[in-house]
């Protein structure tokens, strides 16, 4: 008997391992919702219209962005993600001024742990990514009628996030969830630091512009 039931056990094994190895490996989504956005400050600087401005970066606006994901295990993928924030570049200070169109694109891989069976109707889930935040130049006119330009760049950024998805159906679902992107801008020198035996370096306070998104969309698995 303990021969045959090691038998049957390493039979579901090996049967059970092809359906996991083809079911449900694939999820790509399609995602809109609305960023809320921060820049950086620096010196203020008075403009020509006799206001003073410290502070860039986006307006907050609409997003939209797709996902493609390779599910490993059951419960862990990795998964790239594409994100356009359709926003505006503005200067605040004693006065908030539109700039130009800003439309920022971010590209990040990342490791996602997804909670509950593969099958599931309901799965929360987790991811911890990072990669890169693409900024665009901005053209302007100034307040003189000559035209500038803002050079743009792409810089380091990550992601983290959370969110549930929903499978009415055996393929085709609801993705919904809040997604956090940190950019790192610029770093500013807020002092100095000594050493006995290093001696002393200048200490750098680091400035990130941050995106929080809120989205949802629909999602497909194979």
């Amino acid at each position: 008997m303990t021969i045959r039931t090691a038998g049957w056990a390493l039979a579901t094994v090996l049967v059970g391992g092809p359906a996991w190895a083809q079911d449900h490996r694939i999820e790509i989504s399609g995602l809109a919702g609305w960023t809320f956005s921060d820049g950086v400050t620096g010196d203020g600087v008075l403009a020509g219209d006799g206001n003073i401005y410290n502070e860039i970066g986006p307006k907050d606006s609409f997003n939209w962005g797709l996902t493609f994901a390779y599910n490993f295990t059951e419960n862990y993928a990795l998964e790239f993600m594409y994100d356009q924030q359709m926003s505006d570049l503005e200067v605040k200070g004693t006065n908030t001024a539109e700039i130009g169109d800003f439309k920022i694109a971010t590209y990040h891989g990342a490791f996602v742990y997804n909670a509950g069976d593969v099958d599931a109707t309901v799965r929360p889930f987790i991811f911890l990514g990072a990669g890169a935040t693409d900024y665009p130049g901005v053209e302007f006119t100034r307040l003189n009628g000559t035209q500038a330009e803002i050079g743009g760049g792409s810089k380091f950024s990550g992601t983290f996030g959370a969110g549930i998805k929903a499978y009415p159906g055996s393929n085709v679902g609801v993705r919904i969830q809040a997604r956090w992107v940190p950019t790192y801008i610029k770093s500013d020198a807020e002092g100095y630091w000594c050493d006995p035996y290093w001696g002393c370096y200048v200490v750098g306070d680091a400035q990130y512009s941050n995106q929080f998104q809120f989205t949802g969309g629909i999602t497909f698995r194979f």
